[in-house]
């Protein structure tokens, strides 16, 4: 009876704390809905959710995985490449195009996870960056790819057939479902067991190991996870943008992936998407900068290390005392 009792009131417990995540899902979701009405840009919005997906996607894999990659751009990059040539040569419908991007970032997982997780901290940084010079260059040489011009042109095409999505209404709410679908099964999984397994191995591996967990698996499972994601999010850019070009898979875009994680809040649900708005809203409005753009976001990223050293998100969730 005691146990029953103590059980119900843990799950009682675990729903409370939850409750500010689902207020502030609510409150990110009426905005991305009624944003396109207060004046800003669609295709602004659609750019900001499909690299909000991104660093979700990035983060599951740091922020509670305790992995570092120095080059998730390779599953951005390849989904983008993939998607685009489906569309456009192939003449598959966008859903398919974008599927078979994201199971092309997922084959990538898997191979080069099986090659990354044997290694720890530094070491498996570097791999996952060497590993996508590979990728960038293979996409360079690759006769698919366009070279330095990339897939241009792509069609958006009709969304099961039936919905055009040159219209840009059509095309926001796909990317919209996209998005929230991506940003749910992320949130489902960081509150599952396997999630919290995974901030057990984070925190302390070798006791991880010592309680019967098979600590590799677990981590190639967040691999494989969060490299599908993130080729979710370049094959829907490539449809949203109808390009696929070498910026996608460059290393600067696996550097802007972490910095949109820092600034928006390490290990937090909401602060990649907060730090996805930031980072793109940036370099959409400061444009007109020139070069002097990257030195602009280095100082602004300065400023936020030094004033929100938990992230924007972070130091919020703290001040309310409220995981956020």
């Amino acid at each position: 009876m005691a146990n029953a009792q103590s059980t119900t009131i843990g799950a009682h417990a675990a729903r409370a704390d939850l409750r500010p995540q689902w207020v502030a899902f609510g409150l990110m979701f009426v905005f991305f809905l009624v944003a396109p009405a207060t004046g800003l840009y669609a295709v602004f919005l659609m750019k900001v959710m499909c690299f909000a997906l991104f660093a979700c996607a990035f983060n599951l894999l740091i922020g509670y995985g305790g992995l570092l990659s120095f080059g998730h751009a390779m599953f951005l990059g390849l989904a983008s490449y993939v998607s685009a040539h489906a569309a456009k040569v192939w003449g598959i419908t966008p859903e398919l195009a974008i599927l078979s991007g994201t199971a092309a970032a997922t084959m990538l997982g898997l191979l080069t996870g099986l090659l990354a997780i044997r290694r720890q901290g530094i070491y498996f940084a570097m791999i996952t960056l060497a590993l996508a010079q590979m990728i960038y260059f293979f996409c360079v040489q690759a006769p698919f790819t366009g070279g330095e011009d990339g897939i241009q042109a792509v069609p958006r095409g009709r969304l099961f057939g039936l919905i055009d999505l040159s219209n840009v209404w059509a095309m926001y709410a796909t990317v919209m479902a996209v998005f929230f679908g991506g940003f749910l099964l992320i949130f489902r999984v960081i509150h599952s067991p396997f999630g919290q397994v995974l901030k057990a191995i984070r925190e302390n591996e070798q006791r991880a190991i010592s309680l019967g967990y098979d600590t590799d698996r677990y981590k190639l499972l967040a691999f494989v996870l969060s490299a599908a994601l993130s080729g979710l999010a370049g094959a829907t850019k490539a449809i949203v943008f109808q390009l696929a070009s070498l910026t996608d898979v460059h290393w600067t875009m696996s550097g802007e992936v972490v910095l949109m994680t820092l600034v928006g809040g390490l290990g937090t649900v909401f602060g990649p998407v907060v730090g996805a708005f930031v980072i793109v809203a940036m370099a959409n409005y400061l444009a007109q900068l020139g070069a002097w753009v990257t030195v602009v976001q280095g100082a602004i990223f300065v400023v936020c290390v030094l004033t929100f050293r938990r992230g924007v998100i972070g130091e919020l969730g703290h001040w309310l005392r409220k995981p956020l």
